[in-house]
């Protein structure tokens, strides 16, 4: 591992900790719960010691024991046999206890870590900018959230916290064989720095190889989300073949690299138990000579062959959870890189609120670049409060962008955008998109009820209100005719209603909103002619008293406008009154 990627690590660690502040509590509880168990396991062999050297054999008892001890115990070897027992049932009935109690904290406190950290990681994603989404992938971030946000448990909870129990176990441990045996404590010690450089060594690598596993795998998963999510399309074109193929390959790229980390794994633990083997080998073979010479009794040995099994475990653990971290940190790694993704749309420290805009927009030799691709160039307009502006213009000619930058969702490259005569960057954000609704060419609906989709401008909306905006929006007839009106389910992205249906209950969503200020981009591109009928007559009731902004193909839509703007190839090229 390289100077560079251990100040990785430690910038992860330190971030890792930073988030689960709220949380040390919890850890600290779930540390001493695991501590408490230290102590039972060095008193593991005492019994056994206690039964043959002063039970069986005719050695005093330690001078601690026999100081601790009530003279009535160790008066007869009877009943240092009934204690020494007794304590072997003592200590199995503590530990599980004392097991369970640090398993439901660490249950308790590993869930609601990784809950607050996904959720974070949820509501960062929805403030990226949409630029970002759209060049890596919605499922990059959904897979990230899922997948990669739990290593937040198993880098503290799974990870730190047993690291740390390891570490106070072997000091425990070297210390009490030390008392018995200082030689044999000191070559059991001896393994450390071997076991520390193959540990070290295999990390790096290790931790390149579960990067790259952890980007196949999402690639995979995200192959998945976009054949369900266009299943109808890759059905129509008989592509399933190939969408099979893409996500084998995808997978077996994953699959060959897992095989690598697990080969790596392998090598590093076998290696790990050949030279704990050795020193156990070299330990046995001391242990014995000093029994032979008197330095040691049998049950001494025996003590201290226990001892050095318990040892070498956690020595073989350490080494084994510090190469099974790297997947961790390099989950961690992951997440991390999806919470530095700056929104390039920031709220400034000075933003003002504002509760309802009369809706006066002016547009200031407003140009917009993406990707080093110019899609508008010095646009300028004014229109006051009221208007309904209509916009045509070939696909592509930056129209969507334009309202898109209204609402900004995205950030003008040069000029500015006055919403009442202020700069839309000096209001509140959620202020200012809570300034309009929105009807799209193809509707979004969530997968709830007919209900809970037009309530989504107004989670607190009245069944009264809800039913007044699906009347407005000519959707109320339809939906009373279903089995289960309002409360219908409309299946994925709406998909058990038509086009049409799920039109007019975005119309009521917006119409619900009662926003002063409309978008609606091409809404009724995708119906038939008496569809079309029902929402524009909606759509002339949606848009009187509001300000609107509506794109179109068809001039036809465009006659309930004031006035009509043309723009081709990102330059407004007219502005007329209707």
């Amino acid at each position: 591992m390289t100077t560079a990627k251990f100040a990785i690590d430690l910038k992860i660690y330190r971030r890792l900790l930073l988030q689960v502040k709220p949380y040390w509590f919890h850890i600290v509880g779930t540390f001493v719960l695991d501590l408490l168990s230290t102590p039972l396991a060095l008193l593991t062999p005492l019994p056994l010691k206690i039964v043959v050297d002063n039970v069986i054999g005719s050695q005093p008892l330690p001078s601690f024991l026999d100081a601790l001890l009530p003279a009535t115990l160790t008066r007869s070897k009877t009943t240092l046999l009934i204690f020494a027992a007794s304590f072997v049932i003592f200590i199995a009935l503590l530990r599980p206890l004392l097991g369970l109690a640090s398993s439901l904290l660490r249950t308790y406190t590993s869930e609601k870590m990784v809950l607050d950290f996904r959720a974070r990681l949820l509501h960062h994603a929805q403030c990226v900018s949409l630029s970002y989404h759209d060049s890596v992938g919605t499922f990059d971030s959904t897979y990230r959230i899922q997948y990669d946000a739990p290593a937040i448990q198993w880098t503290t909870i799974d990870g730190i916290v047993p690291l740390f129990i390891t570490g106070l176990w072997l000091v425990g441990m070297f210390y009490v064989t030390a008392l018995i045996d200082w030689q044999l404590a000191l070559i059991a010690l001896l393994v450390s720095p071997f076991l520390f450089l193959v540990t070290r060594i295999s990390s790096g690598s290790l931790r390149t190889q579960w990067l790259d596993y952890q980007k196949f795998e999402s690639l995979a998963m995200s192959v998945v989300q976009e054949v369900l999510g266009a299943v109808r399309v890759v059905k129509a074109f008989g592509r399933e073949e190939r969408e099979r193929e893409r996500f084998v390959s995808n997978f077996s790229k994953a699959i060959w690299i897992r095989m690598r980390v697990v080969a790596i794994q392998n090598f590093v633990s076998s290696l790990i138990n050949v030279i704990t083997a050795v020193g156990y080998a070299v330990i046995l073979y001391m242990g014995v000579r000093h029994v032979q010479t008197g330095i040691l009794t049998l049950g001494e040995l025996l003590v201290v062959e226990a001892y050095i099994i318990q040892l070498y475990g956690p020595l073989q653990s350490i080494g084994n959870q510090v190469t099974g971290l790297q997947r961790s940190l390099a989950s961690a790694e992951r997440a991390f890189l999806l919470l530095d993704q700056a929104p390039d749309v920031v709220e400034s420290k000075q933003a003002q609120p504002i509760s309802r805009a009369l809706g006066a927009v002016s547009f200031h030799n407003v140009s917009f670049a993406f990707d080093n691709h110019q899609v508008l160039r010095g646009i300028s307009f004014e229109i006051p409060a009221g208007t309904h502006l209509g916009i045509a213009g070939r696909t592509g000619a930056g129209k969507t962008t334009l309202v898109n930058l209204l609402m900004r969702f995205f950030d003008p490259t040069n000029g500015k955008i006055l919403l009442d005569g202020v700069d839309l960057r000096d209001y509140k954000l959620a202020d200012l998109r809570n300034q309009f609704a929105i009807v799209l060419q193809e509707p979004v609906l969530f997968s709830t009820s007919i209900a809970e989709n037009i309530a989504y401008a107004k989670p607190d909306a009245s069944d009264r209100e809800i039913i007044a905006a699906a009347k407005a929006a000519n959707a109320h007839d339809f939906i009373s005719k279903l089995p289960q009106g309002y409360e219908t389910q409309v299946g994925e992205r709406g998909m058990c209603l038509s086009g049409g249906e799920r039109q007019r209950i975005s119309l009521a969503r917006a119409f619900l909103k009662d926003a002063p200020i409309l978008i609606l981009d091409e809404p009724t591109s995708s119906v038939d002619t008496k569809t079309e009928t029902a929402i524009m007559e909606a759509m002339e009731r949606l848009v009187y008293g509001r300000t609107t902004f509506m794109i179109a193909h068809r001039l036809s839509t465009l006659e309930i406008c004031d006035l009509r703007m043309e723009i081709e190839d990102g330059r407004l090229i007219n502005l007329i009154a209707a």
